[in-house]
């Protein structure tokens, strides 16, 4: 009897240790977390801009890291990963003149599909005023999807944003179909002190065909090998900017070095844990900045009605609005995902909240958004305070910025929050499809 008891006490001080090794806070090292969140926005990466060599060394990075986890790779490509090919419509020249007098090049930002346009005060141009006051970042998205050929004129009190939205801009933009520059609206925007009276625009655009590349790899489930559950960020930012002191490196720490720390950190974890029941997917997309480009080729190669949930991480480096152990969640109320994982985490410090910017649109402003757009319950987790953080799009995104343990934290309360639809034992609602 007694020998019976020793083995039964042995097994329980067994399973025990086990649970203990499988924690999160067992199995999340805060050194690695840094380790990969330092390599991602070191200035070696050059911001990591779409089509740039610094995102291909990012995205060999990435591969390395999955191939070192164990992680199987979601293509038959190398490397991890998932390659496709989109036109970039990039500008090339561009002349505007506001009331007989010209424009500095500086002062103007040309956004168009368009091989070129010549206007000269016509009249099916919409001129659009963006006035000292205004919700510029709002301001500037009711221009850009306003479904028109515009002018969109912008106050001089705006000249700093300006000059950062048109560092990455006047990169270009991207179709997905290969030779697909079609007539879509071109809008111009001008920083101006009034809007003007006549107006000369023209511009043309250089058209290339180039490839971008997805970096994706898998834990196949154990007992529902055909359902997953996907962990995401984007590993691309906005490159060179102009020079703030000494510095022109937009290095991109938090947005989103720190989102694709955690899904490589959620890799290693899972792929230790070694007990999931359904098939996890972890994607590092392309191109996000640009349009959302990496996800929306990602979500046409997928079955979604096989996708359970989508788990989408941006810019954790600092604490959210609601203090230490909080993330907030996009699209909160448009499933139960959210308050799933809050259940999950009962009895800890961690909690999850509904997006406090909803003025923001941040459901539809990352790549979760692809999609959700196909009923697929698809939220981003983050922390950042994008209604104060100073430091977003600027040269200023620097690890020395975050606060690392925010990162950590983060990755344990998405562990934790997830494990019950891992193990298959929740599946959370669908979000209701967007017409097309």
């Amino acid at each position: 009897m007694l020998k019976l008891f020793s083995r039964v006490i042995w097994l329980f001080c067994l399973l025990a240790a086990c649970s203990v090794r499988h924690s999160p806070e067992q199995l999340v090292d805060t050194k690695e977390v840094a380790r990969i969140l330092n390599t991602l926005a070191a200035d070696d990466m050059e911001g990591r801009a779409a089509f740039t060599p610094g995102l291909a060394r990012a995205a060999d990075f990435i591969a390395t890291e999955f191939k070192k986890i164990g992680l199987q790779p979601y293509t038959d490509e190398p490397d991890f990963r998932q390659t496709f090919q989109v036109t970039r419509v990039s500008p090339a020249t561009w002349d505007v003149t506001f009331d007989g007098s010209e424009i500095p090049l500086e002062h103007v930002i040309v956004s168009s599909n368009s091989p070129g346009v010549n206007w000269n005060t016509d009249p099916g141009v919409a001129v659009i005023q963006i006035k000292a006051g205004d919700d510029f970042a709002q301001r500037f998205r009711e221009a850009a999807t306003g479904g028109k050929d515009a002018v969109v004129v912008i106050d001089t009190s705006f000249a700093g944003m300006f000059e950062r939205y048109r560092g990455f801009l006047m990169q270009g933009r991207i179709n997905q179909t290969a030779g697909a520059a079609g007539k879509t609206p071109s809008v111009v925007y001008v920083i101006a002190s009034e809007p003007p009276k006549s107006f000369r625009i023209s511009f043309t655009n250089n058209i290339e065909e180039l490839p971008l590349f997805n970096v994706v790899g898998m834990l196949p489930g154990k007992s529902k090998p055909d359902e997953y559950v996907i962990f995401s960020a984007h590993y691309d930012h906005i490159g060179i900017l102009k020079a703030d002191g000494q510095d022109s490196i937009a290095n991109g720490a938090d947005d989103d070095a720190s989102g694709v720390s955690a899904v490589i950190t959620l890799a290693n974890y899972y792929k230790k844990r070694n007990d999931n029941a359904r098939t996890l997917v972890f994607v590092a997309f392309t191109a996000e900045e640009i349009g959302l480009v990496g996800s929306q080729y990602f979500s046409q190669q997928v079955n979604a009605d096989e996708v359970v949930a989508m788990i989408n991480i941006e810019m954790i480096g600092k604490d959210s609005r609601f203090g230490p152990n909080s993330l907030y969640v996009t699209g909160y109320n448009q499933s139960n995902l959210a308050q799933i994982m809050q259940q999950n985490v009962k009895g800890t410090d961690f909690t999850f909240h509904p997006d406090p910017y909803p003025t923001q649109n941040l459901f539809y402003r990352s790549d979760n958004a692809s999609l959700a757009a196909l009923g697929v319950p698809a939220h981003t987790f983050a922390t950042v305070q994008i209604d104060k953080d100073q430091y977003y799009h600027t040269v200023n995104d620097e690890v020395e910025t975050l606060a690392i343990e925010n990162i950590v934290s983060s990755i344990k309360a998405i562990a934790l929050g997830a494990r019950s639809i891992i193990a298959g034992e929740d599946t959370p609602d669908r979000v209701p499809k967007l017409e097309r």
